[in-house]
């Protein structure tokens, strides 16, 4: 139901009259945590802004967020933004990375806590889909409806906003602890503390530049060169006298050349749709969101069937446990759903992973390796066959050594789980 009715369309207020529905997420607790861990950094991690007649500002100091500092910008109005609460916290890592499964899209997350009586930003809209979870304190909310057909899910968001601007708007509330909003991209909002409490609420977002659109601003150029290559029409040269007659200062002129010429051009895109590889092209935006991706949450039998809990390690004066021992009869299965994904691209066939992705988004360059083609129908049996686990016999590779090899491969990588450790401890 929310798919149909509101998803991309309208906002949705949940009231789930449970201040304690979100414990556990996020809390100005967690907050005070990450001060002092030591690793957040203002502009990197922590915006402290304020808004204040009509005007929006940011305050932030140079280097690390100390919670001295931190605290005195607060307790003198300012709104305080954590930027990647899933870097420092678990809860909040492992939600996120449910739903950008689910969603199929990179998800993110801001969280911001405002003092009592105050407001942090202007007016705006965001090019997300936006939920907004009120974890703690209340929250003042207005939203309003796209102001033009233009601004209608953009493909980005828009600068601040003011009152004037505005209109009326289609909902306003106020947000309780446990409560939920969403709100389509497009959809101006704005939201400010009572005088009575302060607000934490955490917004997570998703969907951007996700669109049909941003689809075929990687398909269309693919489709143009497989025609080059492929279609001598699409060499042939323009008429030498092609500029006289065409232009916007010819375009309310009707003659013959013009006509041949916008049947041409219409006819040659027209014949793209042949050329396109869709396929390649869906894996092209796949791969930019494994790049997005945050690394998989393992339980703890995960974690000790894989490497990142395989127990190798210094003892009695030398290593121990070092060897994987892999052999045909080793049952296997992929890590999680949706860590891997196959692209074929001029240097070869390049396997894709996210299981060394950083908790920041984009500290880490892509992680990808080079794969013999022939071991792509190993992959994609892996692929078809997961959640259940399968013998490394199976893996339809020709030897018995390519199997174990590519299954070796894979449990390095921190891509392949085993239904049992493969060192009992």
């Amino acid at each position: 139901e929310f798919l149909r009715r509101h998803w991309e369309r309208e906002p949705l207020l949940l009231r789930r009259g449970d201040p304690g529905y979100y414990a556990g997420l996020f809390s100005t607790t967690d907050f005070d945590a990450a001060l002092r861990g030591g690793e957040v950094h203002f502009g990197t991690h922590l915006d402290v802004t304020s808004y204040a007649e009509g005007v929006r500002e940011t305050h932030n100091p140079s280097g690390r967020a100390l919670p001295a500092v931190v605290w005195d910008f607060y307790q003198n109005g300012c709104s305080l933004r954590l930027l990647c609460p899933q870097a420092f916290s678990d809860t909040v890592w492992h939600f996120l990375s449910i739903l950008q499964e689910q969603f199929g899209s990179m998800v993110g997350a801001n969280t911001y806590l405002t003092p009592p009586g105050t407001q942090g930003f202007a007016p705006h809209y965001d090019d997300i889909e936006a939920f907004v979870l009120q974890l703690e304190g209340r929250k003042h909310w207005r939203v309003y409806s796209p102001r033009t057909d233009a601004e209608v899910l953009p493909q980005f968001s828009s600068a601040n906003l003011t009152q004037a601007e505005l209109g009326e708007p289609v909902l306003e509330t106020v947000l309780e602890a446990g409560d939920l909003l969403y709100f389509p991209r497009g959809f101006i909002h704005q939201g400010d503390c009572l005088p009575d409490a302060h607000s934490l609420h955490i917004t997570v977002s998703s969907y951007q530049r996700n669109s049909w659109g941003d689809l075929l601003e990687k398909l269309l150029p693919a489709a143009l060169q497989m025609a080059l290559d492929e279609d001598v029409e699409y060499r042939r040269g323009l008429p030498m006298d092609y500029l006289g007659y065409m232009g916007v200062a010819n375009s309310d002129a009707v003659n013959a050349q013009r006509t041949a010429f916008i049947e041409k051009v219409q006819s040659l895109i027209k014949k793209l749709v042949d050329y396109a590889p869709i396929d390649a092209a869906v894996d092209q935006r796949a791969k930019s969101f494994l790049h997005d991706c945050l690394p998989p949450v393992l339980t703890q039998s995960e974690m000790a069937q894989s490497v990142h809990g395989f127990p190798a390690r210094w003892q009695d004066g030398g290593p121990c446990n070092v060897d994987i021992l892999i052999t045909k009869d080793t049952e296997i299965r992929l890590l999680c759903h949706g860590i891997i994904r196959l692209c074929n691209e001029e240097g070869g066939v390049m396997l894709y992973y996210t299981t060394e992705n950083s908790r920041v988004y984009h500290k880490e360059e892509p992680k990808f390796f080079e794969l013999d083609p022939e071991y792509t129908d190993s992959i994609e049996f892996l692929l078809s066959s997961y959640p259940n686990h399968v013998s490394v016999d199976n893996l339809p590779c020709e030897t018995l050594d390519e199997k174990i090899s590519l299954a070796t491969l894979l449990f390095e990588k921190g891509i392949l789980t085993t239904k049992k450790p493969l060192v009992q401890v």
